[in-house]
């Protein structure tokens, strides 16, 4: 059975939130399939980096100072 594109965007369209994030989800991973392994693991360390990091931080005024 093929159905229009649009009669499907339609039908979409009529589901509850959380349901149209879930096929949204779904249609961006089909999308994704030719993403290189390599990179999408680089991804992941860096994610994990930045979480595990402890980055210091400093006012506005401290930096001004050290300009």
């Amino acid at each position: 059975m093929n159905k229009n594109p649009e009669d499907i965007l339609q039908d979409i369209l009529k589901m509850p939130q959380e349901q149209r994030a879930f096929v949204a989800d779904r249609i961006m991973e089909s999308l994704d399939d030719d993403t290189d392994a390599n990179i999408e693991m680089a991804w992941q360390k860096e994610i994990q980096k930045r979480i595990e990091s402890k980055a210091s931080f400093m006012s506005w005024e401290e930096v001004k100072k050290k300009l």
